[in-house]
């Protein structure tokens, strides 16, 4: 089941598209037929698929669109069973459950917005596309994927000219992101969102440009993140003054259930943000692939659903 006291609604199919090689997009509308929800360019939604599967999609419709929400899935080779059962078994009028949109990668207001997509990444920067094209910005889009067929959304971002920027890997090679971003400045926002390879490379090429400049969205755990050797370690709750410990094989998470105290959670890894929590004293063992630059180095928050304690104790705003 979705842990989460986020609202939920039933969901209907109500269109099944291909948008390219290995990707399908889902039209999902209110099961009452009554208005959804509404969003803002970046938001994701939930969704609880076969066999109690959860997984998270950025949506990628118009967000002036009330009666419909839209998804992007990719195909994955690898995958864990979600993409693989939408691809294979979802059918039209089929009903799934969702919970209501989240923004955890909402647009900032900047000066200017250079914005990198790999893939169907490409789902939650095609928002802030038509956002900031409404709003008359001072924006670019640069595009890659494995090969012209498989980047969705192309006919879509044609109308943008030479804002958009589409470099199939077949025929370009990887993204030149250094020579897209340019030299560190100010007044600039840069967001992006693909595979775990580009967002490497556009966040080593953004570490001397100012804190704040890179927003980046994960939908999974960066390799390695998890890991690391746990110990029991104590956990403060400053609103009541209770104290608990954390065993070596638990999560905070779950030793806060343990004593009825619900926080919010969502991906169960630490990479949507839901169960981010204030650290008022100790320092955090960071696990999560959601808290990047300053906001991590700061560790003024953790993400509870992963992460764990560097100090004996730690003490949350619980």
């Amino acid at each position: 089941m979705i842990q989460d006291e986020t609202p939920k609604r039933e969901l209907l199919v109500t269109e099944r598209n291909v948008l390219a090689e290995g990707v399908v997009e889902l039209v999902l509308a209110d099961a009452s037929g009554g208005d959804l929800p509404p969003w803002e360019p970046g938001a994701h939604i939930v969704l609880l698929l076969d066999g109690g599967l959860v997984r998270q999609y950025s949506l990628c419709g118009d967000p002036q669109e009330t009666k419909s929400w839209r998804v992007a899935v990719l195909r994955e080779p690898d995958s864990r069973g979600g993409s693989r059962w939408i691809h294979e078994a979802l059918q039209l009028g089929q009903m799934l459950e969702a919970q209501d949109p989240r923004n955890n990668f909402s647009l900032e207001p900047a000066q200017e917005h250079l914005l990198v997509a790999g893939g169907i990444g490409i789902t939650p920067l095609l928002t802030m596309v038509r956002e900031l094209d409404r709003r008359g910005a001072d924006w670019k889009l640069l595009y890659g994927g494995r090969k012209s067929v498989s980047m969705a959304y192309l006919d879509a971002l044609a109308q943008y000219g030479s804002r958009v920027t589409v470099r199939p890997e077949d025929e370009h090679g990887l993204l030149d992101i250094s020579a897209f971003l340019g030299v560190p400045r100010e007044g600039v926002g840069v967001y992006a969102c693909g595979p775990e390879r580009l967002l490497d490379a556009v966040e080593i090429q953004t570490r001397s440009w100012p804190d704040g400049t890179l927003h980046v969205e994960r939908f999974k755990p960066r390799p390695g993140a998890l890991e690391g050797i746990s110990t029991p370690f104590e956990v403060i709750l400053s609103r009541s003054g209770k104290s608990i410990t954390v065993g070596a094989s638990e999560t905070i998470i779950e030793a806060l259930d343990r004593i009825g105290l619900h926080v919010p959670r969502s991906c169960g890894e630490g990479t949507c943000g839901t169960c981010l929590t204030k650290v008022l004293d100790g320092v955090p063992d960071h696990r999560d692939s959601f808290l990047i630059g300053r906001k991590r180095k700061q560790n003024k928050a953790m993400c509870v659903c992963c992460s764990r304690a560097l100090t004996p104790k730690i003490t949350l705003d619980l």
